[in-house]
């Protein structure tokens, strides 16, 4: 081909916030440093509430049965009183009437030991349960609102129950005469009012620490997540999880290495394929002046974005370039791509290939068409002889002999008879139209259809483009290479290539400009190349432009790949 297919190229620094990505909406999720933030208050809150809530406990326990047991002495030491015994044995069961026991000596004394001890009561009743004292002088004479039987039978009872006074921790002891005998029970009680304000006392120092701990823990966690989203750029963890596996599913899918550099150019993305191509070993974490390349590859940091060099490593022709990343402010440095050559060549070739099966399938079709007519002709006129000899001397002679330069390369008779009636199309307009050397077409075409009309289209659209092309040597290289069943078919001209304000609508069905000759575009009616794409994704192929051109030649490049065209057969070995 008069000039080497381009290959992709950079076009300047990535700024990765300038993508845009449609996707649905989801609802917004909180920010893995506000959920971290948020989870860190609760723990320190549920550690706060349950050492609160084990001290509480602990001090009611504790706070409960110091006050039983002093509520039990209470009571042991009023039952010692002998006043009090002697005037309940005397009674011998009778109770006088309230106005004596409100006077009475055992109301007297059950009253100032409950005012100097701060009880909340002291109750001494008889062996019927009747009340000698209690703080309320109306329940004097009434039954006690809590079972007498445990003291009554001697037992000295401590417990927490609710009374006529309200909940509290009492104390409750047999009343003996002096023989021993059981005449009734004193009990003793404290409010539990007062147990929850020891409890609050106690408390209050774990929750103010408590309190403390919570607001230290949250400034140290907001601190921790400023300094992690500033090593992290902003994202959050959701994001940097999906760009690891992007990372991964991206470096080791692609078929080009890639080399990734931060700021001091240090390695830190280094995929298999390019340890492979440049016979790197283990070259992450290191500067990129340790991994012993040639100058030129270093020398790529300081120079344009879309500059790449050329260099043999291994045997191998490589193309490198490097590209650098911008994320808002920040540098992030650079990735640098490399790139077998002769992959690029070899998918050049078969793209080039891909549209040139169905133009050729054309051409033949148009020279055997004019020598059918001839016979039909002869037939009709009664000159069958005439027809048989005609026929026989087209077979003598072969097919026609076209101006289609390196025409020996095409071994497929369709493919010859079409871009050999091209050729002579061609020259009439003052283009030579040539096979590609690197043309390779194993199997014959089975469906030409398709393939002669993609393919016609694009030589016709690259002939016009030659005519009307400021370069005086006109020409149209057509290339082609089989791929399985699929025909690849590469067409090149020498016009003065698409224009950069046509190139994204030269695809377009209609679409025409008051130039469009001067382009190799060529479309004629302005469907050429929508058609030709049409034609070629039938089957899953397609038709690209790979090559602009350049305003005073060469032009463009257009590639076809054409699925289902071809027989599989078996390759015939050379003798």
């Amino acid at each position: 081909m008069a000039e080497e297919v381009k290959g992709h190229r950079a076009r300047g620094p990535i700024n990765m916030q300038q993508g845009t990505m449609t996707s649905r909406r989801k609802p917004p999720r909180m920010a893995f440093s506000s959920r971290l933030l948020l989870q860190q208050i609760l723990v320190v809150l549920f550690v706060v509430l349950l050492s609160c809530g084990v001290s509480g406990w602990l001090s009611y326990q504790r706070l409960t049965a110091e006050i039983g047991a002093k509520a039990l002495a209470v009571a042991q030491a009023i039952s010692e009183n002998t006043s009090i015994r002697s005037t309940l044995a005397q009674a011998q069961g009778s109770l006088p009437e309230a106005s004596v026991l409100r006077d009475g000596l055992v109301q007297q004394l059950a009253e100032s030991v409950r005012q100097r001890t701060g009880a909340l009561f002291i109750v001494v009743a008889d062996r019927n349960g009747m009340r000698w004292s209690h703080p309320e002088e109306g329940q004097l004479g009434q039954h006690v609102t809590t079972s007498p039987e445990g003291p009554l039978s001697g037992q000295e009872i401590v417990e927490t129950d609710l009374g006529s006074l309200g909940p509290s921790v009492r104390a409750k002891v047999p009343l003996r005469d002096s023989d021993g005998g059981i005449i009734g029970e004193v009990s003793v009680g404290y409010s539990t009012q007062e147990v929850v304000d020891e409890i609050g006392a106690s408390v209050g120092p774990i929750l103010g620490v408590g309190v403390l701990s919570l607001l230290l823990g949250v400034l140290g966690t907001s601190i921790s997540l400023r300094n992690l989203r500033r090593r992290t750029r902003g994202l959050e963890l959701e994001e940097i999880s999906t760009l690891a596996q992007n990372q991964e599913g991206v470096l080791h899918g692609v078929d080009e290495g890639v080399l990734g550099l931060d700021a001091a150019r240090r390695v830190i993305v280094c995929n298999d394929k390019a340890r492979e191509l440049l016979g790197l070993e283990d070259p992450v974490g290191k500067r990129l002046e340790e991994l012993e390349l040639p100058e030129n590859v270093l020398a790529l940091l300081n120079q344009e974005p879309d500059h790449s060099v050329q260099l043999v490593v291994k045997q191998l022709v490589l193309l490198i370039n490097a590209l650098k990343v911008v994320r808002g402010n920040h540098d992030l440095g650079w990735v640098i791509m490399v790139r077998d050559r002769r992959s690029v060549q070899a998918l050049s070739r078969q793209l080039e290939a891909v549209s040139t099966l169905s133009s050729a399938l054309r051409a033949q079709r148009h020279e055997f068409a004019n020598r059918l007519h001839v016979v039909a002709g002869l037939l009709e006129i009664g000159q069958p002889d005439s027809a048989l000899a005609y026929l026989r001397e087209s077979l003598d002679s072969g097919p026609v002999n076209y101006p289609l330069k390196n025409s020996e390369l095409l071994t497929d008779t369709y493919l010859a008879a079409f871009l050999g009636a091209k050729s002579t199309q061609a020259a009439e307009r003052g283009v030579q139209l040539r096979i590609g050397l690197n043309t390779l077409v194993q199997y014959p075409v089975r469906h030409a259809q398709n393939a002669t009309a993609v393919i016609g289209n694009l030589v016709d659209n690259a002939i016009t483009a030659a005519v009307h092309g400021s370069n005086t040597d006109r020409w149209v290289e057509v290339e082609l290479l089989s791929d399985r069943r699929a025909l690849v078919v590469t067409v090149a001209d020498s016009g003065d290539g698409v224009r950069e304000a046509d190139q994204e609508a030269i695809f377009a069905e209609g679409f025409t400009t008051s130039a469009q000759r001067a382009s190799s575009t060529g479309q004629g009616e302005g469907i050429g190349l929508g058609l030709a794409r049409q034609l070629a994704r039938i089957d899953g192929g397609d038709v690209a432009m790979l090559d602009a051109g350049a305003p005073q030649g060469p032009g463009a490049v257009f590639m076809a790949r054409v699925e289902n065209v071809l027989e599989l057969t078996e390759v015939p070995e050379d003798d």
